[in-house]
């Protein structure tokens, strides 16, 4: 009889329907993969627990293509690991555009007798007035920075398709936006 502790053991229990068992695996590396994730994305709480998610996430979904079920918690690592560092990536992207020293956004070119809130405010809404296709466009090309290939393997549409998207995307911000800033 096999131990049902092993992660062998787990596996088999998890891919047979018992979904406690697949806890169990995540109870048993959760503590050595926060840790990993802390110090790969500086200390970012929030970012390493959405990267562990994730990681989860993926292994339970594609648990049955673990070869070696022995060896779960290399294969879980490996997952980690690559979430670890698109999470990181996108962080990167994002500490690009999002500023969050008060001197550099003083200094920045909105006029001051604009309001900052209130033109973030406008911005927020103009984006959420977008049809999800568009926002989706827009958010992947501008604010993630993506390839019009890498946007066409995320969401399957055609690169022809996303670039109207992106652009009727701007057309209906600029719409939105028209008389907010001087």
């Amino acid at each position: 009889m096999t131990d049902p502790t092993t992660d062998a053991a787990l596996v088999a229990a998890v891919l047979g329907g018992d979904q406690t068992a697949f806890t169990r695996l995540v109870e048993r590396y959760r503590d050595q993969h926060i840790r990993f994730a802390l110090r790969m994305l500086s200390g970012n709480r929030a970012d390493a627990e959405e990267a562990l998610q994730s990681a989860w996430l993926r292994a339970y979904r594609a648990l049955d293509q673990c070869a070696d079920p022995a060896r779960f918690g290399a294969w879980l690592y490996h997952i980690v690991v690559n979430e670890c560092r698109s999470k990181g990536t996108q962080r990167g992207r994002r500490d690009r555009w999002f500023v969050d020293d008060e001197d550099a956004i003083a200094r920045s070119a909105t006029p001051p007798d604009v309001d900052r809130a209130v033109l973030r405010d406008e911005i927020e809404l103009a984006l959420s007035r977008l049809e999800p296709t568009y926002r989706e466009a827009f958010v992947l090309k501008y604010v993630e920075e993506l390839s019009y290939e890498e946007m066409a393997e995320i969401t399957g549409a055609g690169v022809s398709a996303l670039k109207m998207r992106v652009k009727r995307a701007c057309e209906k911000l600029r719409a939105h936006l028209e008389g907010v800033t001087p």
